[in-house]
């Protein structure tokens, strides 16, 4: 398969020269395929949610490198802008991120930056809007307004309406109702089915990850720990557990 993101050696450490240092991430080397279905887990803690920052350049390497379509991804500024509407990050909290005046602008405002003209900019966000299940009456709405659950959908929303060639998307379901849950999930199976798109989802929900992933990396301190296809990744279940994460049910 074709590697669409390789990661090199990547360490990223927090408090770097006081005496709160620690490193979330160490020496960690990587290839992502496209049109993967990708499955991160790990216990709280493990790197999970700061590996996958370093994806699109929101994190900085503290040493090693990020590569994009085989190019550095901060070899410039306008290098690491571009790759953030290439690979779309859903953050565990994204609601906490909406600042628009309306849910319409907020979901806009990715298309906007891409320098689409305003008829694609439309298509765009309702597209997000449909993927992510905000009805088109919310658009005028104030997203600080919306309830929990429609917040999620609206920052996801504002991702899916870039369309980007890597979803990346850290614990999606939190805080939805379990019907919310199984909506997004068939979303994004479909996305990756119909775009070719690849998809990293970092998951606490080993069902979720047995069910949607076609490779797993299971990460520990920082590091990989176990690498492969849900099924043999299974087989090590005393590992797993060992680690505070069990087999699905």
């Amino acid at each position: 398969m074709e590697e669409i993101i390789r990661v090199e050696n990547l360490t990223h450490t927090y408090g770097e020269g006081t005496p709160f240092c620690r490193s979330a991430v160490q020496d960690m080397s990587l290839a992502i395929y496209r049109g993967e279905f990708l499955g991160i887990i790990g216990h709280t803690g493990s790197g999970k949610s700061t590996f996958i920052q370093h994806l699109n350049g929101l994190l900085a390497p503290t040493s090693g490198t990020v590569f994009f379509d085989g190019e550095d991804i901060h070899r410039s500024k306008e290098a690491t802008r571009d790759v953030r509407f290439q690979v779309g990050l859903v953050f565990q909290y994204p609601e906490h991120q909406l600042f628009e005046e309306t849910v319409y602008r907020d979901i806009a405002f990715g298309p906007k930056n891409m320098g689409l003209n305003e008829q694609e900019v439309d298509e765009h966000v309702r597209f997000g809007a449909k993927f992510a299940g905000v009805d088109e009456s919310l658009f005028e709405a104030s997203p600080l307004d919306l309830s929990g659950g429609q917040k999620r959908r609206v920052a996801i929303a504002g991702v899916m309406a870039m369309k980007p060639e890597v979803l990346v998307l850290d614990e999606p379901m939190a805080g939805l109702d379990p019907a919310g849950c199984r909506e997004i999930l068939a979303n994004i199976a479909e996305y990756h089915r119909s775009t070719g798109s690849t998809v990293v989802l970092v998951t606490h929900d080993m069902d979720v990850a047995a069910e949607n992933a076609e490779r797993l990396i299971v990460m520990r301190r920082g590091k990989i720990a176990l690498d492969g296809a849900p099924e043999e990744i299974f087989t090590h279940a005393a590992e797993l557990r060992e680690m505070g994460l069990g087999i699905p049910g």
